[in-house]
């Protein structure tokens, strides 16, 4: 059609001021450069179709619907939000920011609800587009927050690759909502929001590029707690002129004189190199939500005594229950901030509840000055929300805290994913047994401090354990023959930095071997990341619509953004779409409006689905806006029950299994190539937990029954191998 002609015509400067002329055509060729359209209302069709024919396109780990309720949004006046936190931030700068902090009356919390809140109770799977309905209420009604937690961490690769949306956007489109209120996300120091280590040049050029887009503090901690790696990343994000909030990672108990590995020593003189390197706040990142009221009261004494002027803030979870008692210890022992989220997204693995102690400090001298009422009403915005998202709701299988936590040590935003990553690998029933194997994983790497990316290390060890029906003896014993999760191995090698007491002998060298190792920092020997070629890549690769932000997306997920680009291309703005269509798609004649952009909305009508077709395809018949479509979408499910792979038997010593059900990321040899015994034949990915399947023994590779993407259950046959 000529739209496309006739849009450029009425943006055209000449024709908006009616000085054209009988030339204006000729003189203005670039009306002819016209714009393709994006088609993203056929794009959008293609996808609720195929989500109707095939599920969902994100893993489910429980079979359970979205509710069929939507949530009542409540009622915010009209004009600009009160003057918050932010303010200062901007007026004084981020030291100004921490002495205002520090010289408060009252105790301050942050809302972790928007990140840390739903990445421990429902798997990081919340859209930014409930998080934009009840922004405009957080602004109008939390303007007294210390600050809103809601980037970093999971958030960043999840959104893209499970979301199928920008995690960037996510945070231009809360900064315009919430202009008063701190925005504060988690860096995990020189991984910045990966699992592996980047460049230096990498970390810095993150920071600077999330300041530019509205990110207000960091919150830099390393999984080790290795120095070095946590220094970097403060610089990183000072030097783009974040407010630092150096974090140090809680372990163990420093109300126990048998827990001596992790003693208040340790962490008050951790603390001292956090302050000599100029944090602006002081953190303690209890993970797993093991400080206890008596340990809490003991390190944040300590630590107000040695450091009075220094504002500190305490994050935990309340896994086993006591979390709202031990922030009320931190409280009163001195700590400025503690982190809550909104009550019906509290407890459990989550942070304790913003209404216990709003109430709990109400009238005291740690008043919060917040409003029970309006945490009632923001409250109940989050329980109708929670049930959009039922397939992920921990509280599927987790009915209540659990104090075994003290035990096994699993950080809250964890214990969730990898009680999924359990029943994506057929050991939901075994979750227990996982747990006790994290527990025995962790004293086989030899009691480290856990958190991303180090508790995944443990977890992925502790499921392998399961998995093959390994003790902690065993794997020992068996250490160099044994094929590990590639992030154990890695972590052997040093490529996440050193852990406090060193790596565990001799069980390192019977895995390693020969491998390399890493000496110091791992990023201080990788050469700088050249972004101009990076982004000149990204151009060819997906056009000219690339931006600062899209660069960032690639390097930190060079794979994940790739196939994010290539999802959105086939299918659309989904992140346009309710979270209930976007998840479960329309039923048979639900009518329903999606607004691609303001001005721009789709009527969409869902008419018929059609038969099974000989290519293995059925016709999905919409009616939008009027007009009848329709698409032809493959039936995945169909296709499968054509197709039978062959299972490995056990009694074959040639046949190489499939160790877990997941996606072949990588195939390593050939037909006819000799292998040794140990030598890595391809790579499988469950979940974002990568495993190496090695040879059993030597010979000649007879046959490869699976190529890169091939999708395969448990002892699904690899190859076959003949001596």
């Amino acid at each position: 059609t000529n739209i496309p002609f006739l849009q450029n015509v009425l943006s055209n400067h000449q024709f908006l001021y009616s000085t054209v002329d009988t030339q204006f055509i000729d003189e203005n060729q670039d009306l002819f450069n016209l714009k393709r359209a994006q088609n993203r209302a056929q794009k959008l069709l293609h996808y609720l179709g195929h989500v109707m024919v095939n599920g969902p396109t994100t893993p489910i780990p429980v079979k359970a619907k979205p509710s069929s309720t939507d949530p009542v949004i409540p009622s915010v006046p009209m004009g600009e939000p009160p003057a918050g936190f932010r303010e200062v931030l901007l007026k004084e700068g981020p030291e100004g920011f921490a002495r205002a902090v520090r010289q408060h009356q009252g105790l301050l919390l942050m809302d972790t609800t928007f990140r840390d809140a739903h990445q421990s109770l429902l798997a990081t799977r919340v859209r930014t587009h409930d998080l934009k309905k009840i922004a405009p209420y957080v602004a109008h009604n939390f303007s007294t927050l210390f600050s809103l937690e809601n980037w970093g961490g999971a958030t960043f690769d999840v959104a893209m690759r499970f979301l199928y949306e920008c995690p960037w956007r996510r945070l231009q489109e809360l900064r315009a909502l919430i202009p008063n209120v701190p925005f504060q996300m988690l860096l995990r120091g020189a991984n910045a929001v990966g699992y592996t280590n980047y460049p230096d040049n990498a970390v810095f050029k993150f920071c600077e590029v999330a300041k530019e887009n509205g990110m207000d503090i960091f919150r830099v901690f390393d999984s080790l707690n290795y120095l070095p790696n946590m220094l970097l990343g403060m610089e990183a994000a000072g030097s783009a002129g974040g407010v630092v909030e150096a974090a140090i990672s809680y372990t163990g108990d420093v109300s126990d004189p048998m827990r001596q590995k992790y003693s208040l020593d340790y962490y008050i003189q951790l603390a001292e190199e956090l302050v000599k390197a100029g944090t602006h706040i002081l953190s303690i990142k209890d993970m797993a939500g093991l400080l206890k009221p008596e340990p809490s009261r003991l390190l944040i004494t300590a630590l107000r005594d040695r450091f009075p002027d220094m504002p500190i803030h305490v994050h935990t979870h309340d896994t086993a229950g006591a979390g709202v008692a031990a922030m009320l210890a931190c409280a009163e022992a001195g700590a400025d901030i503690v982190d809550v989220a909104v009550d019906s997204m509290a407890g459990m693995t989550s942070q304790p509840s913003m209404g216990a102690l709003v109430a709990c400090t109400k009238g005291t001298k740690h008043d919060t000055g917040i409003s029970l009422e309006k945490v009632f009403d923001y409250s109940e915005y989050w329980e109708v929300t929670r049930g959009l998202y039922a397939p992920f709701d921990c509280t599927a299988t987790m009915k209540s805290g659990n104090a075994d936590v003290y035990e096994n040590e699993i950080p809250g935003g964890q214990y969730t994913n990898l009680h999924f990553q359990a029943h994506s690998m057929g050991l939901g029933n075994k979750f227990k047994e996982v747990k006790k194997a994290y527990t025995e994983a962790n004293k086989l790497l030899g009691d480290l401090i856990k958190v991303t990316p180090s508790s995944k290390i443990v977890g992925d060890l502790a499921q392998f354990m399961v998995q093959n029906s390994l003790s902690r003896a065993d794997v020992e014993e068996r250490a160099d023959e044994l094929s590990f999760p590639l992030s154990v191995v890695e972590f052997l090698q040093g490529h996440i930095g050193i852990p406090h007491g060193g790596f565990p002998e001799p069980f390192r060298s019977k895995v390693l071997k020969s491998l390399p190792r890493v000496e110091g920092r791992p990023g201080a020997s990788l050469p700088a990341m050249d972004f101009k070629k990076l982004e000149a890549d990204l151009r060819m690769a997906h056009g000219s619509e690339i931006t600062p932000e899209d660069v960032m997306s690639a390097a930190m997920y060079p794979k994940v953004f790739n196939e994010f680009k290539e999802f959105r291309r086939n299918f659309g703005p989904v992140d346009r779409l309710n979270t209930r269509l976007f998840l479960d798609g329309p039923k048979i004649a639900e009518e329903f409006e999606v607004e691609l952009e303001r001005g721009k909305t789709l009527h969409i009508k869902a008419l018929a689905l059609g038969d099974l077709n000989k290519a293995g395809q059925r016709e999905v018949f919409f009616e939008l806006n009027g007009q009848l479509r329709s698409v032809l979408v493959k039936d995945t499910v169909a296709m499968k029950e054509m197709h039978f792979h062959p299972k490995a038997l056990k009694d074959v010593r040639g046949q190489v299994g499939a160790p877990m059900p997941g996606k072949v990321v990588e195939v390593k040899v050939k037909q006819g190539q000799k292998v040794e015994k140990g030598q890595p034949l391809c790579v499988l990915s469950a979940m974002k937990m990568e495993t190496v399947v090695n040879s059993p023994l030597s010979g000649t590779v007879a046959k490869v029954h699976v190529k890169a993407d091939s999708s395969l259950e448990g002892d699904d046959l690899i190859l076959e191998i003949t001596e």
